[in-house]
């Protein structure tokens, strides 16, 4: 009997571009290195896992999609690039085209209809794994979740679109051992608005920003990243860790009865959970362990790592 493919490994990891940029700033914090340890332990995990494909599940920032166009949910199906923004990686990334064409048809039979993408740009949402969790070399599949532009995907859409995420894995040709990465969160609240009711000058900028950008984002990068590193920091340190507690003891899918109240408990930035609840669909739901959790006020988020073994 010829042995089917398999989800071996869930990862769920935070990202930040300060990480790269600011490092300094906090290189004599022991919170700080216990995330970035925790990464390259979710990055040995996936080695000893024997994983031959990733899944990587994140969001777009306004650098690869645009409000143009932004579909709920994207597939990779051909080249996907890195922009390169704040020292993530720039350029084509390692995929595999012929996996992803057979997993956005399979979520289209299973009643998704996700975009496709023959040239997807990506930015940290999906880069940030590529550069600390993912062995190098290892192909990937980049799912691009919307996360920023609403309406969103609801979290129960999500979850389920995790469910399928995992038949299609089960059904994937040649026997691959397939890990999914969720990329973003916890707690954080970016001085972004919501495209439809901009309330500042700030906004007004980022928003044409949003809609000008394909192509061009760079024009406007030197702006929105004053606009950003200027924020406040907002972290939800409990519902954070009520995050971290449901992935352990097996109860993420009941998150998605949060609802709208998680962006009141945890910010806009919190709306990256939906990168986790599909991650953990793909595991079904399967307990996991958090590998840490750092709060960094000087990144502006929740930072975790956690497994799903």
């Amino acid at each position: 009997m010829t042995a089917a493919s398999e989800v071996v490994l869930g990862v769920g990891a935070s990202h930040t571009t300060l990480m790269n940029t600011r490092w300094d700033e906090v290189d004599g914090l022991r919170r700080a290195h216990d995330y970035r340890d925790a990464l390259a332990g979710a990055r040995q995990a996936i080695e000893r896992s024997g994983a031959d494909l990733a899944v990587v599940v994140g969001p777009n920032h306004f650098r690869g999609m645009w409000l143009d166009l932004m579909p709920a949910f994207t597939v990779g199906i051909g080249e996907v690039v890195g922009t390169g923004e704040h020292g993530t990686p720039a350029g084509p990334l390692t995929g595999d085209p012929t996996a992803a064409a057979y997993l956005l048809e399979a979520l289209m039979a299973a009643g998704f209809d996700p975009a496709l993408s023959a040239r997807l740009d990506v930015d940290h949402g999906i880069t940030h794994a590529v550069q600390h969790v993912l062995p190098a070399g290892l192909p990937l599949v980049a799912l691009v979740v919307n996360c920023g532009a609403p309406p969103l995907p609801s979290l129960e859409r999500c979850a389920r679109l995790g469910e399928a995420l995992r038949e299609a894995v089960h059904a994937l040709p040649g026997a691959r051992r397939v890990v999914v990465v969720g990329s973003g969160g916890l707690s954080h609240r970016l001085p972004f608005p919501d495209w439809r009711h901009p309330a500042s000058d700030d906004d007004e900028f980022l928003v044409r920003s949003w809609i000008e950008g394909r192509g061009r984002w760079e024009e406007f990068e030197t702006r929105r990243r004053r606009i950003v590193v200027e924020a406040r920091p907002d972290i939800n340190t409990e519902l954070d860790r009520s995050v971290l507690d449901h992935l352990e003891t097996g109860r993420c899918r009941d998150l998605v009865e949060l609802g709208d109240r998680l962006v009141e408990l945890g910010g806009n930035g919190a709306n990256e959970l939906r990168n986790w609840l599909v991650m953990a669909g793909a595991c079904g739901w399967a307990p996991g362990r958090a590998l840490c959790y750092s709060p960094m006020p000087e990144w502006l988020t929740g930072m975790a790592v956690a497994l799903v073994e």
